[in-house]
């Protein structure tokens, strides 16, 4: 492995932050998970649940490029909702969900610095009655429009990016927000693996170790 690569490695872990998670319930879609996927890779997240309870488990994500980002994150796909969210209490600390109803708080007026999973649901049906009952509480993304809904990859984006502003004041970018056991772990992974990397200069995929 060069060294250039390595540092790119290492800079990018350095900035992983294990107290935000994504869920996705039924997105059946396999582009919007991997538009989705590209986001959680450009603000950090590390992990991603897709839970699949109504429609079969993903096979691939959409992606036709080597470079998706799903190479270079943690994929955790679920079809029983009791199992995903045990596993997600072990390892946040509140669980929101996107939806409007009469008890859900705008994305701006939550505090998003602490251990955090925030769930995004189906293109059509949104976020099950199921998991929101399971889920400590709703946010929505204030809009002023008369549709009044959002692609899913885009209020993904949207949220994530409120997450990273919140996170980044607090200073979490600034240390390391992976264990150093699992920072390890995926150094290890990533340096051994032939992982397609994105050459920032001219859009190529560098491939060599």
């Amino acid at each position: 492995m060069t060294s250039e690569r390595e540092l790119r490695i290492t800079s990018v872990l350095d900035k992983r932050q294990d107290n935000l998670v994504v869920v996705l319930e039924n997105v059946f879609d396999p582009h919007n998970i991997s538009a989705v996927m590209r986001t959680c890779d450009a603000v950090g997240v590390q992990d991603i649940y897709v839970l699949n309870t109504r429609i079969p488990r993903h096979k691939k994500w959409g992606a036709k490029s080597s470079s998706s980002a799903a190479q270079w994150l943690t994929i955790h796909q679920h079809t029983d909702a009791q199992e995903c969210f045990g596993e997600l209490r072990k390892r946040v600390d509140r669980i929101f969900t996107t939806h409007l109803g009469s008890d859900s708080i705008a994305l701006y007026d939550m505090e998003l610095t602490g251990r955090i999973a925030l769930v995004f649901g189906n293109e059509h049906s949104g976020v099950s009655e199921e998991i929101r009952a399971l889920a400590d509480g709703n946010f929505i993304i204030p809009q002023m429009g008369i549709i009044q809904s959002l692609n899913i990859s885009v209020a993904c984006a949207v949220s994530l990016y409120e997450a990273f502003r919140q996170k980044n004041a607090a200073g979490q970018y600034g240390r390391r927000g992976l264990s150093p056991a699992r920072y390890n772990d995926l150094l290890n992974t990533w340096s051994r693996g032939q992982l397609a990397m994105p050459d920032p200069a001219d859009g190529t995929l560098e491939t060599s170790l």
